[in-house]
């Protein structure tokens, strides 16, 4: 399954602003694209929300060989309750932890080389302090499991991701597509796996004629599809093609036709500028000030 590839994880942000400052300042990403929508996805990207909303691809490189992080902002939701399924994103980069210290983000060490930091809004996120590779820093991304045994099955034997490293005494499993390519780690959390109002989504490609094949092998498995195969289209841009599944604990997972995403992950050299305009112009926080009201909660 080497022409599949780890894509990117969906995070919903409350504060674009201060998100904006750790993902570029900090961990020292770079805007690769930034959208605004006037509605809901087709594909609840952004969650079950109907209303305005924004998509912004950061990562350290391209998404055609990256694995990036993509905040979806809903307009007037300005918190989200974290779960246990989101456990961390781990990444080598000696500069962000420099960067954290000069900006006075808060960093405690996990061990040698080893800091945990966390993004606005509570997502932990791991640093190893050590020179960035020449390839994509980005390690891995660690979920949380209620069956170990049971979700290995399903994403090595129905996913058909190659199990890399297994850990019986800390009970974690690291898998992937390829050495090349970002890991998934899944962490036994000895219980039931809540995802909170904040639950994440991630995303993988496949040649587009997989796709088809992804969905009836889940049916034929009796696992759960959230959105069966459809098209989204982005005004402008290629029209992809997913497939949306849940694994046995409910993390949502994306699958999308390869070729077309490339286009449409195409990076946009405006991408930054389009985020700065977009928060410079957004006057909803000095809106619910002026009324005396808070924004809501997810």
């Amino acid at each position: 399954m080497a022409l599949r590839r780890m894509l990117h994880f969906v995070f919903k942000v409350g504060d674009r602003a201060k998100t904006a400052t750790f993902y570029r300042d900090v961990l020292g990403m770079k805007v690769l694209r930034h959208e605004e929508f006037e509605e809901g996805c087709k594909a609840t990207c952004n969650g079950p929300y109907d209303g305005k909303w924004s998509k912004t691809m950061v990562g350290f490189g391209p998404e055609d060989d990256h694995f990036v992080a993509e905040l979806t902002y809903n307009y007037g939701v300005g918190e989200y309750q974290l779960g246990n399924d989101f456990l961390g994103l781990t990444l080598q980069s000696s500069q962000a932890v420099s960067n954290a210290r000069r900006l006075g983000w808060p960093l405690t060490q996990v061990e040698e080389a080893l800091y945990l930091t966390h993004a606005p809004g509570g997502y932990p996120f791991y640093i190893v302090d050590k020179d960035q590779p020449p390839h994509d820093p980005v390690q891995k991304v660690s979920l949380g499991v209620s069956d170990l045994h049971k979700s290995t099955h399903y994403w090595a034997t129905l996913l058909g991701m190659t199990v890399m490293d297994k850990k019986e005494n800390n009970k974690t499993v690291l898998l992937g597509f390829a050495d090349s390519q970002c890991k998934l780690e899944l962490r036994d959390v000895g219980g039931a796996v809540d995802h909170g109002t904040a639950f994440g989504r991630i995303a993988f490609s496949c040649p587009r004629e997989q796709l088809p094949s992804i969905e009836a092998l889940m049916r034929k498995e009796n696992q759960k599809i959230l959105t069966p195969l459809v098209s989204l289209d982005t005004p402008g841009k290629a029209t992809v093609e997913v497939v949306i599944l849940a694994d046995p604990d409910g993390h949502e997972i994306c699958f999308v036709g390869d070729e077309a995403f490339r286009q449409l992950s195409a990076v946009d050299p405006k991408g930054n500028e389009l985020l700065d305009k977009a928060m410079a112009e957004d006057k909803s926080d000095e809106w619910f000030a002026k009324h005396d009201k808070q924004k809501a909660a997810a």
